[in-house]
């Protein structure tokens, strides 16, 4: 068999082609075969059909959560790089296979490839183990053993004990803060093939700063987790004062936590100065979040939770920023 401008078909390459059709039905459509000679049809085979790649593309963005794991490279990075210094896709995708029932429930992922049916279960799954695979041979070849253990524990973490704890407890939104700070840690043991105070500052500034940053997108998106069965605070505590002093709770904590780089050796006051300013604003807008309390329509109540959003993904960025270029100075 052979195709216009290419040489022959092999058939592993064939097998393939099938074999990922299957697992992604709805990315693809049939397309006929024909031999070189004798213009007979010998069958169909399912490839991508024409208009379909950008979407193909946006799916394996969400199977990975792409912004998510990037958010989390880039701590580990910073991890890493202050860490030397001195001297998460494979468990995104297992989430999206456990949870694609409860994401086809709520508007906001239902989109995602495994709710929608885009992406089969098995495939998810593969895809999620091939990741941590791959993921897991990587840093045994360049790191170290301490950092592989971390990462697997991670994984673990996030799949196997907050995945199926989100419909029993709020408690998980505080497990799952642990494996969500673990990037910076896993850098510097990268580095440095040992767990050290400083790792532990930066691991508590990524664990301190979530709950300010959860609770906005709970509130935002509470009647969402609701219809999913999922028992975040806003849904559990309706009346939005538990929401709201948890994020306050933890944004007043922010600012001695985000001083521990300084006081540890890490930087200078330079750093002490711009890191207090920036926690004085995270604060500032949790404070304002807090007016959801009083807000007379859901339009302004979803608006100060987006704005306190907005301003989360912003400061971390800024902060650990910030972070490395004055501990470049002092260096």
């Amino acid at each position: 068999m052979m195709r216009k401008g290419s040489g022959p078909v092999k058939p592993w390459t064939r097998t393939s082609e099938v074999f990922f059709a299957r697992m992604a039905p709805q990315t693809a459509i049939p397309i006929e075969l024909s031999p070189a000679s004798g213009g007979h049809t010998h069958g169909a085979l399912s490839v991508p059909a024409p208009g379909k790649t950008a979407q193909l593309i946006a799916d394996f963005r969400e199977l990975f959560k792409v912004r998510v794991t990037g958010m989390v490279v880039v701590t580990g990075w910073a991890g890493f790089y202050l860490g030397s210094m001195q001297s998460g896709i494979g468990a995104s995708a297992l989430n999206q296979a456990l949870e694609r029932k409860t994401d086809a429930r709520m508007t906001r992922t239902a989109d995602r490839p495994l709710a929608s049916g885009r992406f089969s279960l098995a495939f998810g799954v593969l895809a999620g183990l091939a990741a941590l695979f791959l993921g897991g041979e990587w840093l045994v070849l360049h790191t170290n053993l301490l950092t592989v253990a971390l990462a697997m524990l991670t994984a673990f973490t996030y799949v196997a004990v907050y995945t199926p704890l989100k419909r029993v407890t709020t408690l998980a939104t505080f497990i799952g803060a642990f494996p969500g700070a673990m990037g910076p840690l896993l850098g510097w043991t990268a580095a440095r093939g040992q767990i050290e105070w400083p790792a532990v500052a930066l691991f508590a500034i990524l664990f301190v700063w979530q709950f300010p940053h959860f609770m906005a997108i709970a509130w935002l998106y509470r009647e969402d987790y609701a219809k999913a069965g999922i028992r975040m605070l806003p849904v559990v505590q309706p009346d939005g004062w538990s929401t709201v002093v948890e994020a306050l709770f933890y944004a007043v904590v922010m600012i001695p936590v985000s001083l521990a780089p300084w006081k540890l050796g890490m930087t200078g006051v330079t750093y002490a100065v711009l890191a207090a300013a920036l926690g004085i604003l995270y604060l500032a807008y949790t404070i304002r979040f807090a007016g959801i309390l009083r807000t007379k329509t859901p339009a302004e109540s979803r608006m100060l939770a987006r704005d306190l959003l907005k301003v989360s993904v912003i400061y971390l960025p800024l902060l650990m920023t910030t972070l490395m270029l004055c501990a470049i100075a002092k260096h």
